[in-house]
Parts: C-alpha cells; structure tokens; sequence
C-alpha cells in the first residue's frame, strides 16, 4: 500500500515541475530560474519512479497485469 502511495506522490511532483516549466516558459523573465532545472527535476523523478516500478515488480511487491486485454 505504502508503495503505491510513494509512485503516486512522484508521479503528482513530475506533472507539477512539468507545469512549474511551463509557467517559467511562458514568463520568460531574464534572470530567473531556468526551465531546464524543471524539467531536469522532472525527469530525474521519472527515472526514480520507473526503477522503484520495476524494483518492486522484481520482488513481488507488485503484479503487473498478466492479460492487457
């Protein structure tokens, strides 16, 4: 249960840094914190999220779905 908890927290911290990108973008001010570190954030947190998917897949802490369909 914990697990999922944590997958969906960083899955709601990357839509916000790709949203905190966007506004960043569109402001344009000179000076300012620059978009790349957003969406560095952004996905340093997806290759975060992705090997914890995969380390509990591994280990059985998590099923994947055995039919797609």
């Amino acid at each position: 249960m914990w697990l999922k908890l944590i997958i969906i927290a960083l899955l709601l911290f990357i839509v916000f840094n790709l949203f905190r990108a966007l506004f960043t973008m569109l402001r344009s001010e000179p000076g300012t914190v620059r978009m790349s570190q957003f969406l560095g954030k952004r996905v340093l947190v997806s290759a975060i999220a992705l090997l914890l998917i995969l380390l509990a897949i591994a280990t059985g802490m998590i099923t994947p779905n055995p039919r797609p369909y």
